[in-house]
């Protein structure tokens, strides 16, 4: 019996080319998705989530320290400890009606986030303060109110995750278009 097929001895230089193809990637700037180097200003950074009546952290706080845990980063748990400050002001959650019934109740609402945020650095940098916000659709059934509105919760969880991707991306996207710092230390203006 050979475990040598026709098509294994035809195809083998292809298959070959392929894998250094797709391995050769990483030397030349691809990246999977949420493995990018992170900007130096965000390799030490304290969330500071400003959320007037909130008990528990908000998903975007914590979706926000996983992800730059994940990419290497220390979230400080304290002011002094950190390079930058990451500040998340005005977050913002609306429910807004899209379409009724025959008989008037809402049958469709659309979820809305808003979130306004800087990048304050030690050094006096920052990236100025701008608004990111994301919204979703979605149907309610008034036959299943528990299902439907655990729902809701798990949407607007979802949505707070999508922001803090969309918010580390924008940041990044800021301090790539900011100028290098020259060989003295400080950063031009």
């Amino acid at each position: 019996m050979s475990f040598h097929s026709p098509f294994a001895i035809r195809h083998s230089p292809l298959i070959v080319a392929l894998c250094a193809t797709i391995a050769g990637c990483g030397l030349f700037g691809f990246h999977w998705a949420g493995s990018r180097p992170l900007p130096a200003a965000l390799t030490s950074v304290y969330i500071d989530v400003v959320t007037p009546y909130r008990v528990s952290k908000p998903p975007i706080e914590q979706a926000l320290a996983s992800r730059l845990l994940r990419r290497g980063a220390k979230v400080s748990g304290s002011l002094g400890g950190a390079r930058t400050v990451l500040r998340i002001n005005d977050l913002t959650e609306t429910r807004e009606v899209l379409s009724v019934d025959p008989y008037g109740k809402a049958v469709e609402f659309k979820l809305t986030t808003r979130v306004q945020y800087e990048l304050v650095e030690t050094g006096g940098d920052t990236v100025p303060p701008a608004t990111i916000q994301v919204s979703r659709d979605y149907s309610f059934n008034a036959q299943q109110v528990l299902a439907k509105e655990a729902e809701e919760q798990r949407l607007q969880t979802f949505i707070q995750d999508e922001l803090a991707e969309l918010l580390l991306l924008r940041l990044e996207a800021a301090l790539a278009e900011r100028p290098a710092a020259p060989a003295g230390g400080t950063p031009a203006r």
